[in-house]
């Protein structure tokens, strides 16, 4: 699967991305916020000029009563703060939409994660909810507020 966004290419994981994908998650800017994952076989690489700056990955409920898609990202530190964060959630947003007829997106950082929030409302994502006690802080062991939001297909900038 590749997807192309305005400065990013997402593409299906292969093994050769393991090293890089490890390298960022163990970043202090990204391990805050992710635990190390099983695996990157159910994520996309996120791309740039030749180079995994991160995964992107997303959920779907198919229950025709509740169908929407979930959306959860990381990126290299070194790239924060270029637009490539809304970039690559905008493109998957667009063939979520498009392509596998979802009307509602959901994202879920925790609350705390300002950097994250900011970056999806550039998307067009709104808060709809605090979910308290969301998100065990791999860290620390702590219970975390995380932030709902949400995106309708007609909001999608």
């Amino acid at each position: 699967m590749e997807l192309r966004g305005e400065r990013v290419l997402l593409r299906s994981t292969t093994p050769a991305d393991t090293a890089a994908l490890d390298r960022i998650v163990r970043e202090p800017e990204v391990a805050r916020w992710w635990p190390p994952p099983q695996g990157y076989a159910r994520m996309l690489a996120v791309v740039v000029d030749g180079e995994v700056i991160g995964a992107i990955q997303f959920s779907e409920v198919t229950d025709p009563e509740f169908r929407h898609a979930g959306i959860d990202l990381f990126l290299s530190a070194r790239w924060h703060g270029q637009g490539l964060g809304p970039d690559a959630v905008r493109t998957l947003a667009r063939w979520l939409i498009a392509e596998r007829g979802h009307h509602r997106l959901v994202i879920d950082p925790v609350a705390a994660n300002t950097y994250a929030v900011r970056s999806y409302r550039k998307v067009g994502f709104a808060p709809v909810g605090t979910m308290r006690a969301y998100w065990r802080n791999h860290r620390t062991g702590e219970w975390e507020d995380g932030l709902l939001m949400d995106l309708l297909a007609a909001e999608l900038t």
